[in-house]
């Protein structure tokens, strides 16, 4: 498995995102440019090399029922079948999701095209899956106006990709108070109550209730 990177999934505006528990073994990236065969009367066949195309990225691995230290990234593990519910429904919303992989260059805006899972005997509970996602890069419309002497214009979109990273995983070490660690990851103390809400169902409702070990995710 691939280790010290983590996997981020996510909508977005960051309202939904997955840190996939277990790292995939392998990341395959395909990389092509289109192509264009031309046969030129007395001169033979030539080839017209076009555009890059898009990139599809594909990995497999597995959503486990149950933490172990020796494959999981983290503890508090959301149930496979709900994970697979939420993967479903970003493809069923029809809009783009981000991939990013920390400790590399992609960060990606990406649409689902396949998402294939499993059950296997010796492993209840755990569901294995394989995922394809193709590069998304967004349209840009552009409109024709006239101006005041009735000549055409180009009027040019405004629309931007969303620029915005997954949150960050931060591990709890001896000492620290939410503030302490709003103040050392985000700059501000009082901003604490912001990594409060994001982690509320792992730290409870006891606010101080943290511990050493424990991991938070830290907001953007």
């Amino acid at each position: 498995m691939m280790a010290s990177l983590e996997f981020w999934l996510s909508t977005l505006d960051m309202k939904e995102w997955l840190w996939l528990p277990v790292n995939p073994e392998q990341l395959s990236v395909k990389s092509s440019h289109s192509y264009e065969d031309v046969k030129v009367t007395q001169l033979g066949e030539y080839t017209i090399i076009g555009e890059a195309e898009l990139k599809v990225y594909s990995f497999s691995s597995f959503f486990p029922r149950d933490y172990h230290p020796g494959y999981c990234e983290y503890e508090d593990l959301m149930n496979p079948w709900k994970t697979v519910e939420l993967i479903e429904g970003w493809m069923a919303a029809r809009r783009p999701i981000r991939l990013s992989i920390t400790g590399t260059e992609i960060k990606k805006q990406v649409t689902i095209r396949s998402f294939q899972y499993s059950e296997r005997a010796g492993s209840p509970g755990d569901v294995y899956y394989e995922l394809e996602l193709k590069q998304y890069e967004e349209v840009q419309f552009r409109q024709i106006e006239k101006n005041e002497s009735g000549s055409a214009v180009v009027a040019e979109g405004n629309t931007r990709p969303d620029s915005r990273i997954p949150p960050k995983a931060y591990v709890v070490i001896l000492g620290d108070t939410l503030w302490k660690i709003a103040q050392r990851t985000l700059g501000k103390g009082d901003r604490w109550n912001e990594i409060y809400s994001l982690n509320q169902l792992t730290i409870g409702k006891n606010p101080n209730s943290i511990y050493p070990g424990q991991k938070l995710v830290i907001p953007s």
